[in-house]
């Protein structure tokens, strides 16, 4: 029977600008518990305060489509013209929520741009620019750090609504070291009977399963995934990408 653990690190300091955050992880994980290889799970707050994806609302001046929709909605005009900056496609708008296609393809409330966890009350936090590419980094530079036979695997998280379903859950939007889907189609179950559709979301189930790990106003952005080396490689991979549905795949456009 496999077994699953998540843990997460303390001792975390707040992450400002211009950080190494792969030095900050290993200052805090420690380079022998890196060395055995977990998958690193980081709340994206922390890896764009790091990359200084950073918004101060009083820099923004709204456009007229954000003051008709802070006006319709009663929101910050500013803060809606951050959330429209970063959607290539607005697919919903009611309820006080703007429901987005943000640049990178992925579909959520109001473009993943997060005024919780943020450096003040002026301030809003967008998602990495290109968060694929900030786990690559990370990775590499947690490997030129610890060493060891084999480079930890680096998840990126951020928590999404779910169509049909209250509440949210983190997913993975960055992802490095680890295969982000495990594809059963085509094999058989333990009877033996053939499985048609199962195409299991692992990254995304690994991202939920780190967030149990801490709480949101704990502090604490990093969590150590034990038990996942089956889904792990020596190789990047095409990283969280691999998830998104193409839009003419999309049923509920």
């Amino acid at each position: 029977m496999a077994a699953f653990s998540a843990t997460a690190v303390g001792s975390i300091p707040p992450i400002l600008p211009g950080d190494d955050l792969a030095r900050v992880i290993v200052a805090a994980a420690g380079p022998e518990r890196l060395r055995s290889g977990p998958v690193i799970a980081i709340a994206h707050t922390a890896v764009s305060k790091a990359e200084g994806a950073l918004v101060e609302l009083s820099q923004v001046s709204p456009g007229e489509r954000a003051l008709e929709l802070a006006e319709a909605q009663g929101r910050d005009a500013r803060l809606l013209q951050v959330i429209l900056d970063e959607a290539s496609e607005v697919l919903r708008s009611e309820r006080g929520v703007l429901i987005t296609r943000t640049t990178h393809g992925f579909v959520c409330a109001n473009s993943g741009v997060d005024a919780s966890n943020s450096t003040d009350r002026d301030t809003v936090v967008l998602l990495p620019r290109r968060p694929d590419e900030s786990a690559r980094r990370i990775r590499a530079g947690i490997a030129r750090l610890v060493g060891g036979e084999r480079a930890p695997a680096v998840l990126i998280t951020d928590s999404f609504g779910r169509a049909w379903r209250h509440g949210q859950v983190d997913v993975a939007i960055g992802l490095a070291g680890m295969g982000a889907l495990d594809d059963w189609r085509g094999r058989t179950d333990a009877n033996g009977m053939p499985l048609l559709a199962t195409w299991i979301a692992v990254a995304d189930a690994a991202a939920a399963a780190a967030d149990l790990a801490r709480s949101k106003d704990s502090g604490e952005p990093v969590v150590l995934l034990d038990g996942l080396e089956r889904f792990q490689s020596a190789q990047d991979g095409p990283g969280a990408a691999e998830l998104l549905r193409a839009i003419e795949e999309d049923l509920f456009r």
